[in-house]
């Protein structure tokens, strides 16, 4: 009889378990890496993903890339390429091998994301989708401005600074998108399309993100982004990166920013230029007022000779007495106008500087301008009334003159003595008389004397 073999504990494992603790164990020893080989049995089913065996002169791994990494691998590669991956090293608990995920590809000399640049560049330039006859003009004045770029990212921060710095008027439309990543070039393109209708208002929009690399960088370099920058219904101002960087898009933009920040400040006029060009046109419209009043002034002083040398007597001393009173009362009118709407212009320009409101500003300004059309025309309606009452006076002035009662066929008749004679009794049959007429003189003698008789 044979006797049984003691039993002793063992551990089982399924082979799943085993190929999991497999697992396990490669991705906590060995981190992310990088290795270089040949590509072979490459294969691209209907996932999108990619499955190939990377390969040297005496071995080879089994590698798989998914669909969310290779998204911006351009171009696609092929057997025999050799190339240069990052990834982790895991196990493929299916089928119990060892394999290596991939997180980057690129040719293992020249990057293959600066050949895929390089390329599309090329083709899209040929095409004419860079022709500066398309470039359109960015608005002098914007009445809004449209951002895309990330909700979260230094770069938003950097533009809204820029745009409140320089021409808070204008409001901000912000389109956030993811700026990297396989999400982030169909985000842009839809922002481009979506972003006028959303808000008509904008009348320019600016594509930015902060600096990174190339691999960073890569959602601008779409065709599809370029292709939405040209089709977008209004002008597209990019400010990608770096000073150094340059993308697909910033060649297909209507205007290329070195940061995002250049192109907030290249769409946005600056509000301090408004301000001094507007205290030198108030300048010169005072200055401008000044001038024609001081011009008005020498032409009512010299009319006021002309009206001394034809007629010095009192009746015209007292008309150029009420004509410089009423001057003078006219230049207090105008000044105290002119430093009313002076000191209004400058209390709303206060309030402008201090608390920027868009609509107030505007209106105020408005006001300013209804103002000084005001002034300026009651300023000419009491020029125009005062220079008809001078033009009355001056009539007035000329039928009241002696020599005025001479024209319409009047004599003063004096005697030998020169003493004007207004009653036909001091005069004697014989005596001479000097009659002086409108023009001219003539010596006469008295015939008859015949006197009023005295009233009853």
């Amino acid at each position: 009889m044979v006797s049984a073999t003691p039993t002793t504990a063992r551990t089982v494992y399924q082979v799943s378990e085993l190929t999991e603790i497999l697992r396990a164990l490669v991705e906590d020893s060995l981190p992310r890496t990088w290795v270089q080989g040949e590509i072979s049995n490459f294969s691209r089913p209907a996932s999108g993903h990619w499955y190939f065996t990377l390969k040297d002169a005496r071995s080879q791994v089994r590698c798989a890339m998914f669909k969310g990494a290779n998204f911006h691998v351009r171009p696609q590669p092929r057997d025999g390429d050799q190339v240069l991956v990052r990834g982790q090293v895991s196990v493929y608990p299916a089928r119990g091998e060892l394999q290596l995920i991939c997180e980057h590809l690129e040719p293992a000399g020249e990057g293959a994301l600066l050949r895929a640049f390089e390329q599309l560049k090329a083709r899209l330039a040929a095409e004419g989708l860079f022709d500066e006859k398309l470039k359109r003009p960015t608005p002098r004045v914007p009445r809004g401005v449209g951002v895309i770029t990330s909700g979260t990212g230094a770069a938003l921060q950097d533009i809204l600074a820029a745009l409140a710095r320089r021409f808070p008027l204008a409001p901000v439309f912000l389109y956030p998108v993811p700026v990297q990543g396989a999400e982030a070039a169909p985000a842009i393109v839809r922002a481009l399309a979506e972003l006028p209708r959303r808000a008509p208002q904008a009348d320019v929009i600016l594509l930015a993100r902060g600096g990174g690399s190339l691999e960073d960088l890569w959602a601008f370099n779409e065709e599809t982004v370029a292709r939405a920058i040209r089709a977008c219904a209004r002008p597209v101002v990019t400010g990608i990166g770096h000073e150094i960087d340059f993308t697909i898009a910033d060649f297909a933009a209507d205007l290329r920013a070195p940061t995002p920040t250049a192109a907030a400040e290249l769409v946005s006029p600056d509000l301090r230029d408004w301000v001094r060009r507007l205290d030198d046109l108030d300048a010169g419209l005072v200055e401008a007022m000044r001038e024609g009043l001081d011009a008005r002034d020498l032409a009512l002083r010299r009319f006021d000779e002309r009206l001394a040398l034809l007629h010095p007597g009192r009746r015209l001393q007292d008309a150029g007495s009420r004509l410089a009173a009423l001057r003078e009362r006219l230049i207090r009118v105008w000044r105290n106008d002119m430093v009313r709407a002076q000191t209004r212009r400058q209390h709303a320009q206060a309030r402008l500087l201090a608390a920027q409101p868009t609509v107030t500003i505007l209106r105020a300004q408005e006001r300013v301008e209804t103002q000084r059309a005001r002034l300026l025309a009651a300023l000419r309606l009491q020029l125009q009334e005062r220079r008809a009452a001078l033009t009355g006076a001056e009539s007035l002035l000329r039928s009241l003159s002696p020599l005025a009662v001479l024209e319409r066929g009047y004599a003063i008749a004096r005697n030998a003595d020169g003493v004007v004679v207004t009653d036909a009794a001091a005069l004697r049959p014989g005596e001479a008389l000097d009659l002086r007429l409108a023009r001219g003189r003539v010596e006469a003698e008295v015939q008859r004397v015949h006197p009023d008789a005295p009233p009853s």
